[in-house]
């Protein structure tokens, strides 16, 4: 299996691609970054690119999965920049991804995409992801979700994996 990282120098991305590396039913990874880390791991192959402007098919051309986790959490107070990665960044993934005959979309979202609830009980899966419309980082979220329902309506050969993970802290260093 070929897998294709992008953000994979971020807090989650090196640890995802270290994981990657040491799996054995993967047979290479190419771990995608605007700035390419000084690590040498095994079955790893490091593309600089950015994904608001890069040409992304020929980076995911022959993969077999692509897990997008590239998201910007700064500047906070530029939201416009964090959408042009966050939401059209992340468009251009999902296209280029199917473009290039992928057959696995994993995404990073978030708990973050989940509306606001109604009460004290737990929320499942199947409670909406709209957001809450005054931090940007959950419109954000929302949106790429919105970006993905369609995605899978117009493809449904395409897997669409959803992780709605917590907050999450730097795992491995890259260098």
């Amino acid at each position: 299996m070929r897998v294709v990282v992008t953000g994979a120098t971020g807090n989650v991305g090196s640890s995802v691609v270290a994981a990657l590396s040491n799996d054995d039913r993967v047979e290479s990874v190419v771990g995608v970054a605007r700035r390419l880390p000084k690590a040498h791991l095994p079955k790893v192959e490091w593309q600089k690119a950015d994904i608001r402007r890069s040409q992304l098919g020929p980076i995911f051309t022959g993969a077999d999965a692509v897990i997008h986790l590239a998201w910007l959490i700064q500047p906070s107070k530029k939201p416009e920049v964090l959408a042009s990665v966050n939401v059209h960044g992340s468009r251009r993934v999902f296209e280029a991804a199917v473009a290039s005959g992928v057959d696995i979309l994993v995404h990073a979202s978030s708990v973050g995409a989940y509306s606001p609830a109604t009460g004290p009980e737990p929320v499942d899966e199947s409670w909406p992801t709209r957001g809450i419309h005054s931090c940007s980082y959950s419109r954000d979220k929302a949106s790429v979700e919105r970006i993905l329902d369609e995605m899978e309506a117009e493809h449904p050969h395409l897997r669409v994996v959803r992780l709605r993970a917590p907050w999450v802290t730097r795992l491995v260093s890259l260098g």
